[in-house]
């Protein structure tokens, strides 16, 4: 328990080199000297693919810990998908993704996959970075989350394209911060233990931020989310504020490759909480099928990898009113059936 205090107690905002557990033994995985990038290539053969798909398998009566998709399932979901994209993004390596690249493999399916590594909280902190509580079962679940991830990568080399530790843990709003230092503590252990790109995932609001360099500076490259949506935007303005959104991160981490994580568009939400507040523009099959089709376009023209948020809707999310906009995402309705965004355009090849 000490020795998780003392990796807690890091500074967050000047990263040095730090340990990592595996088991009972300790190793400090300091930053590569010098730093050789690894070139993230969205390609199958000479064929680029990066107007990609973000796909959380779950469907109705599903959730994560909880009853899963069956392989069955999961192979109708890749079929269906395959039609519009070859490159998925997935949130976690614990579960459904070893399936999911093990359906890809034997059916020798056109795709590929950025594999995520679910990181939690690991401990409660006060304001000034003080230690108040600890979380066991977190970093228990985090070390199963990279042990998947990795045997995941060297499984299916061609399969996998990029490890992605952790998912908006930095932004000011997250319900789950992890300390900066213990998140570049994965990060380089996963790169040590790897030979894929590494990155991270977080919103906008983070990577636009002077303090995200000392991150940024330990990634292959940046994994960023924007969602005009919830940044109250109109629907005339959404693509247009994406891409100035996109073009703030990337005059702070100026030379490094920067990649749309999410954009998406909603097809419901209530008026209750901070969506009934901070969510302003129309929502509907309608709207979002302008939305992706604007996004599509843009995409395709300037080669600016992005991920849809996302394949299907997926009701285990947000609270329990039906309508709550984490439901309602997706491309797909839960029951597989498309929305208007995808029978009014044709396919992306």
């Amino acid at each position: 328990m000490a020795m998780l205090v003392s990796f807690g107690c890091a500074a967050s905002r000047n990263p040095a080199p730090h340990s990592a557990t595996t088991g009972a033994s300790l190793r400090v995985y300091a930053r590569q000297t010098p730093f050789a990038i690894r070139p993230f290539r969205p390609f199958i053969g000479k064929r680029w693919i990066g107007n990609a798909i973000a796909y959380g398998p779950h469907r109705d009566g599903q959730r994560p810990g909880g009853p899963s998709p069956t392989k069955a399932q999961m192979s109708e979901d890749l079929r269906l998908m395959l039609g519009q994209w070859h490159l998925l993004r997935m949130y976690g390596a614990s579960g459904p993704a070893d399936s999911v690249l093990a359906i890809i493999d034997r059916d020798r399916l056109d795709m590929r996959v950025m594999v995520g590594i679910w990181i939690q909280a690991e401990d409660r902190r006060d304001s000034t970075g003080k230690v108040l509580e600890l979380f066991p079962e977190a970093t228990a679940a985090n070390r199963r989350e990279i042990e998947d991830g990795l045997r995941l990568a060297k499984k299916y080399p061609q399969l996998v394209l990029a490890l992605c530790v952790g998912n908006e843990t930095q932004v000011s709003w997250t319900w789950n911060h992890v300390a900066t230092g213990r998140l570049v503590e994965f990060v380089r252990e996963v790169r040590a233990r790897s030979r894929v790109p590494v990155t991270t995932a977080d919103d906008f609001k983070y990577w636009n931020q002077p303090e995200s360099r000392a991150l940024a500076g330990e990634l292959d490259f940046i994994v960023t989310h924007v969602h005009p949506l919830w940044n109250g935007r109109q629907l005339e303005e959404a693509v247009a504020w994406s891409r100035a959104a996109l073009a703030e991160v990337q005059a702070v981490h100026p030379g490094q490759l920067v990649v749309i994580g999410e954009a998406g568009w909603a097809t419901q939400h209530n008026d209750q909480g901070d969506q009934g507040t901070l969510l302003k523009g129309e929502v509907g099959e309608h709207q979002q099928a302008i939305f992706h089709d604007s996004l599509s376009v843009w995409v395709e023209r300037t080669r600016i990898t992005s991920f849809t948020f996302e394949a299907f809707d997926e009701s285990w999310k947000g609270g329990e009113r039906a309508d709550d906009v984490e439901k309602h995402w997706g491309l797909f309705n839960a029951d597989r059936t498309p929305k208007q965004a995808l029978t009014s355009r044709r396919p992306i090849r």
